[in-house]
């Protein structure tokens, strides 16, 4: 006679895990899919704010609005979707370029090109500087980690299955690409190192992250947030690199024809994603 099948408490946490999985595995291609959506977020945001002057206010208003949309679709599906994902950290990308340039920059000439005199209508900028405005954007990021860890919600990605674990995790998301945009900013405008130089500085900071992995005593929760946020700043310094004049060190393809050749590889990374995810889950089935 048959014996009924009894689930253990694992048993149940790894079914739980296989249906409510709702964020990626964090593998080189996620890393490669984060510096390209980035990048892209900092091209289309200036694409919106600066090329098609509708200015930081309107723009932060309209992107944030998207955000919003996006979360929803991602914070209602019912387990990992790539293309709902990565839509998410492309609009947490374009609103926190334009959120970043508002609060860090003014009506000045020095941020405004071609004799113009205003950009777009409402504010211009709250002029804080990317010092203080990184200074704010740090408080609130720790902020947010503080509530997360208060929560006792996980901070690995892998296993965040609730609704409240995934609502921190965009929250911090959102901050981080913030955050990130500042610091790429003040890299490319205000340290003298340039974009290249920018970009090639991050970069080192990264391959430390890399090497710090295979030392036991530093978390690799630590290490992934840090490499979250310094990505930003390399597809903000990456992005200024494609689209800026010539005469600033930049290769002057324009913010349109920029954000059009990311986009394309970002949905062909989406694709690719999306096909590994369903391979993914037909082995599980199998198994």
């Amino acid at each position: 006679m048959q014996q009924p099948n009894h689930l253990t408490d694992l048993d149940v946490a790894s079914t739980t895990k296989s249906v409510m999985k709702k964020l990626p595995e964090v593998t080189l291609v996620f890393w490669i899919m984060k510096i390209a959506a980035t990048t892209l977020g900092e091209t289309a945001g200036d694409l919106f704010s600066q090329t098609l002057k509708l200015g930081y206010f309107l723009t932060t208003i309209a992107l944030f609005l998207i955000f919003v949309v996006t979360l929803v679709v991602q914070l209602r599906s019912r387990r990992y979707n790539p293309f709902f994902y990565w839509t998410v950290i492309l609009s947490t990308s374009m609103a926190g370029t334009t959120m970043s340039d508002f609060m860090n920059r003014d009506a000045s000439t020095r941020y405004l090109s071609g004799g113009a005199t205003s950009l777009g209508w409402g504010p211009q900028g709250l002029g804080l500087g990317y010092p203080a405005g990184a200074a704010i954007l740090i408080s609130i990021l720790l902020a947010v980690f503080a509530v997360w860890r208060l929560s006792g919600m996980t901070f690995q990605i892998r296993d965040i299955v609730t609704f409240r674990g995934e609502a921190l995790f965009w929250s911090a998301i959102l901050v981080s690409n913030t955050l990130g945009t500042s610091m790429g900013d003040f890299l490319s405008d205000s340290s003298g190192l340039g974009y290249a130089g920018g970009a090639l500085l991050v970069t080192g900071l990264l391959a430390v992250l890399v090497a710090l992995m295979k030392v036991p005593v530093v978390p690799n929760v630590l290490l992934f947030w840090i490499a979250f946020v310094l990505t930003r700043p390399l597809g903000a310094t990456a992005g200024d690199f494609l689209t800026k004049p010539a005469a600033k060190g930049g290769l002057d393809l324009g913010t349109l024809g920029s954000s059009a050749v990311l986009l394309a590889v970002l949905l062909g990374l989406m694709a690719y994603a999306h096909v590994q995810e369903g391979r993914t889950r037909s082995e599980r089935r199998v198994t």
